[in-house]
């Protein structure tokens, strides 16, 4: 581990210590490392070094207008092969958040969420993208299935990019 010294305004350095006790870190030092990894991974994304991501992309939306619902589902089944999953919330008598999280190379993830929170009927959109790298980790699983005959498939594994 290598150490560094920062110098801060004693503004800037009240402002940061209140940040860090308000989000529950212990000290100053993972606070500036979480922010690093951030900056990090945000030029990994900006310069296209991260093909792959992972996402979560939440919205709101008014669960009384049926067709809104039927634009995300549609949306959601054509681009199957991005959604891992999602998440639906009732915030109140009128109002859902979904949160739908999404595998997949970064450029297709970027545009899926676009259209999602551009459909009329969807409010407060937004995506957090963790871009992926290699981790020079492959391997093989195989298993007997209820024919009896050996099956397997490899793959390869990613890591989030810090």
């Amino acid at each position: 581990m290598q150490r560094f010294t920062i110098s801060l305004d004693d503004t800037l350095a009240a402002q940061f210590d209140a940040l860090i006790a308000t989000t529950g870190y212990v000290d100053r030092s993972e606070a500036v490392r979480d922010l690093i990894r951030g900056q990090l991974g945000d030029a990994h994304l900006e310069a296209s070094k991260a093909p792959l991501c992972v996402a979560t992309l939440n919205y709101v939306y008014d669960h009384h207008d049926k067709t809104v619902t039927e634009r995300v589902l549609s949306l959601q089944h054509d681009h199957h092969d991005l959604v891992v999953t999602s998440l639906h919330t009732h915030l109140d008598h009128d109002h859902c958040l979904e949160t739908v999280v999404l595998r997949g190379p970064t450029p297709a993830i970027s545009a899926f969420s676009q259209m999602l929170v551009a459909l009329r009927g969807v409010r407060h959109g937004n995506i957090h993208i963790v871009p992926l790298g290699e981790s020079g980790h492959k391997h093989t699983h195989s298993h007997l299935p209820g024919d009896g005959k050996k099956h397997g498939h490899s793959h390869d594994h990613f890591k989030p990019i810090s």
